[in-house]
């Protein structure tokens, strides 16, 4: 029985992890805007409503399939490290690794870029139109989520007693807000308004409206704000000490959204498209190159065989991710050969009829891999105090609630045929201090890069550290345009929606279907945020699976954990029905996602 209804339309489609970010996409559509002027309209309002999980400082892919090229593009929105970030600086601090919080981990801010890129390139309507939501929630208000009032409670002394400017934008009187009650953020409200009036005083033209805004924010009054903060200001960080940050102007002045392709694979007559290695999209077509070998449907959904086989290929292709990822620009990814399908072979023939307790890379093109030793931190407390929330760069308050649910997504189909999706994260507002007069905080995507030579995913100037964020763009066998969907997860991104797809593909459940099902995971695989932990063997099933799975696992070896129901992800998703129609897709999980259709 679903929670919710199957949702499907003939005008557009919009879902996301924010009922009032959907309803601002779905007013684009009325004002004659397409899918990616939704999508666009419907990201900046996520950054206003949920500043727990993301802002305007952060980072996001965008996925794009546009129909008047019938062609799947990736916008690449995580900036990189500042063009001073060089191992031997941190080392000279004392550092063994990048601290997950404060400035010292602060990459070049990319959403504004590329959500702004997505607009001029393919949007219809002027930058004052997609912020007019987003303006009216922050400066109007909006009911401030229990999760979002949790965390600011919990960090709330590090607000008062040293990020003061966090305390001036999400404390009331020094207290935490209430959740549920009105909250504004009007320092925010007077940067948006500020680029859209840079934006519509520049021309009548649509495109270069957009070109001013762009450049007020990275070569303007933004990036003004941003290096004289950062150059003047020694903040309070993971470490227990205050440094500087090392993103100037300057850096923001050099970058810019770009366009790529797309990392694809076949699976089971869908082409699947990914972000590249810079992030960690390609894991997921890694998981499927192993799946492709096995039976799943014969095995039967939620039985001890699905989950197993589905668990130890997430290992194998994890520990590919840890050992071969980074920016490609500036390392050497193999890519091409770890989606070999005799690489794959080779693969899976590892999976074995027990739980591997071990992180097994592999050797594409004969390469030898290496996995940075683990540092070693001490699991979170029970009940953490702002110091710890402090030093683990997750909102550690909300882990158990939300699975580390520490981002958000956005995605929007219209009748053109046109599909958009995006996973924005970054700038939470636990992550570093509001830079002053912005109204926003920074990313600390920075925290992913190791301190130590020879890695693909090692620190350097100008490189994107490996992230994350992961949307997908589905296509059928003959090349039309099916689905776009993506969850928040942090590392448990592609095994969420890997569960999402095969469920539809492989145990012929509807989208919806798909996005209720009971679903799961695996901790095997070192986290990408500090303080990256990991624990071999480990499966978290949401509750509802048969006991008898749940005994024929432990006999396997897995180390089961049951997690309460619906709690594992908030995947959304839209697309195309094969009648031309659209249709949307949202979990209940979160209590917050919420897909709507015209």
């Amino acid at each position: 029985m679903l929670h919710r209804p199957e949702l499907h339309g003939t005008f557009g489609a919009v879902s996301s992890t924010h009922w009032l970010a959907s309803a601002a996409g779905m007013e684009m559509f009325q004002r004659g805007g397409n899918a990616f002027d939704a999508a666009t309209a419907a990201a900046f309002v996520i950054q206003v409503v949920e500043p727990h999980f993301n802002g305007p400082g952060g980072d996001v892919p965008i996925v794009v399939y546009d129909a008047s090229s019938d062609s799947v593009e990736v916008i690449c929105g995580q900036g990189p490290m500042p063009a001073s970030a060089h191992i031997d600086h941190f080392r000279g601090l004392g550092l063994d690794a990048i601290p997950g919080s404060g400035l010292l981990p602060a990459v070049v801010p990319g959403a504004f870029g590329a959500w702004m890129r997505l607009l001029r390139d393919r949007g219809r309507l002027r930058v004052a139109d997609v912020l007019a939501p987003a303006i009216g929630y922050a400066e109007q208000g909006f009911p401030l989520p229990a999760r979002a009032a949790a965390l600011i409670d919990a960090v709330a002394p590090l607000f008062r007693d040293h990020w003061t400017e966090s305390g001036a934008t999400y404390l009331v009187d020094g207290r935490a807000p209430t959740a549920g009650r009105r909250f504004r953020n009007p320092a925010l409200a007077q940067t948006f308004r500020r680029l859209v009036a840079e934006a519509d005083s520049a021309s009548a033209s649509r495109e270069a409206q957009v070109d001013a805004a762009i450049h007020a924010f990275y070569q303007g009054f933004v990036a003004e704000a941003i290096d004289t903060f950062l150059s003047g200001t020694a903040v309070l960080d993971a470490t227990g000490e205050h440094h500087r940050g090392l993103l100037t102007g300057e850096d923001l002045a050099a970058w810019q959204a770009t366009v790529e392709a797309p990392a694809s694979l076949e699976y089971r007559g869908y082409q699947v498209h990914k972000p590249g290695p810079w992030s960690q999209g390609p894991v997921f077509l890694q998981q499927l190159a192993l799946l492709s070998g096995f039976d799943l449907k014969a095995m039967g959904f939620g039985t001890a065989d699905h989950l197993h086989t589905v668990v130890e290929s997430a290992k194998l292709a994890f520990a590919d991710r840890e050992a071969w990822y980074g920016d490609p620009d500036l390392a050497d990814v193999p890519l091409d050969d770890l989606l070999d399908p005799a690489y794959s072979d080779l693969r899976r023939a590892l999976i074995g009829p027990a739980a591997s307790a071990e992180l097994r890379p592999g050797s594409p093109g004969g390469r030898q891999p290496w996995i940075p030793p683990l540092p070693e931190h001490p699991l979170p407390s029970a009940d953490p105090d702002w110091r710890e929330q402090l030093g683990n760069s997750l909102p550690v308050v909300l882990q158990r609630t939300l699975g580390r649910s520490d981002t958000t997504c956005v995605t929007a189909s219209d009748q053109q045929g046109n599909m958009v999706v995006a996973t924005p994260s970054g700038g939470w507002l636990k992550s570093s201090p509001v830079v002053p007069g912005l109204g926003f905080p920074l990313g600390t995507r920075g925290q992913m890069a190791w301190l130590l030579d020879g890695h693909n995913n090692s620190l350097a100037p100008g490189k994107r550290p490996r992230t994350t964020l992961s949307p997908t763009i589905v296509r059928r066998d003959d090349g039309r345009p099916h689905m776009a969907f993506g969850t928040p997860g942090g590392d448990r991104q592609d095994q969420w929606t890997l569960n999402f797809l095969v469920n539809q593909v492989d145990f012929g459940m509807s989208p919806q279907e798909a996005a209720e099902a009971l679903t799961f995971h695996t901790d095997h695989l070192p986290t990408s945020f500090t303080p990256r932990q990991m624990r071999p063997r480990a499966v978290t099933i949401e509750e509802g699976i048969a006991p008898e799975t749940v005994t024929e696992l432990a006999r396997r070896g897995h180390q089961v954990e049951l997690a309460p129901a619906m709690t594992l992800g908030r995947v959304c998703a839209t697309g195309l029905d094969d009648d031309g129609g659209v249709f949307a897709a949202a979990s209940q999980r979160g209590r917050q996602a919420y897909g709507i259709v015209r």
